[in-house]
């Protein structure tokens, strides 16, 4: 069956948004009385939902003081997170070269969806993605397949015609849990061995490689 569409994580697979993360959670945190959090233990958030963040970086588990904290940072991130957020510069090379192939292009994401739309606007980006999956548009996040199903389910597609693209082990299990060949991106905060429990069709380092390695994997599926 012939490959149909790739889907992308957002950060650390499609952009850079470290700068935009520190920024919001560390507002959250003091705002909250917290002390500001390392950079590195920031970044390996990122791929969870935010409601579990703050469990993450202090321990606190208070459904009230995760709901604060969450209310801050979505304000701070509503103000800063587009013009803090880069694209790769090989999002620019790698997705017009795949859609002159005629592949359908999405992004499943925990991040909201409206303030990935947001990022894509400021970045002249949304014309190289034919729709969004956000956090706001399932009931369960990632590692949980329901985005990808409900993407899949948008384009009637069965999972050998979908390739996911990520960065995380999180995006590795939805992928295998949802039956989707996936590519591992190492442009986040993951290693090659991280996503050795999985099933991985390539690992690569950056999205310039991912154009010749779909072709390739198109003849096998």
């Amino acid at each position: 069956m012939p490959l149909a569409a790739v889907f992308f994580d957002f950060d650390f697979t499609l952009a850079e948004s470290t700068t935009a993360s520190v920024e919001c959670i560390n507002h959250a945190l003091v705002a909250c009385g917290y002390p500001a959090a390392e950079r590195e233990a920031i970044r390996r958030c990122i791929a969870f939902p935010l409601a579990e963040v703050l469990p993450r970086l202090t321990g606190v588990e208070d459904h009230a003081a995760i709901a604060q904290f969450a209310a801050i940072y979505r304000s701070r991130a509503d103000q800063v997170t587009a013009g803090l957020t880069q694209l790769f510069p090989s999002v620019y090379h790698a997705l017009p070269q795949l859609r002159s192939q005629s592949l359908k292009t999405a992004i499943v994401s925990t991040k909201p969806r409206y303030r990935i739309e947001s990022i894509l606007a400021l970045r002249e980006a949304g014309h190289l993605f034919d729709f969004i999956v956000g956090g706001e548009d399932v009931r369960n996040h990632k590692p949980d397949p329901e985005p990808l199903l409900r993407a899949m389910s948008r384009w009637s597609l069965a999972p050998q015609e979908v390739v996911y693209v990520g960065d995380h082990p999180v995006d590795a299990q939805a992928a295998r849990d949802a039956e989707i060949p996936f590519i591992a991106m190492l442009t986040g905060t993951s290693r090659a061995s991280d996503f050795e429990p999985f099933p991985t069709h390539a690992q690569l380092h950056s999205l310039d490689d991912l154009p010749p390695i779909l072709a390739r994997l198109s003849h096998r599926l």
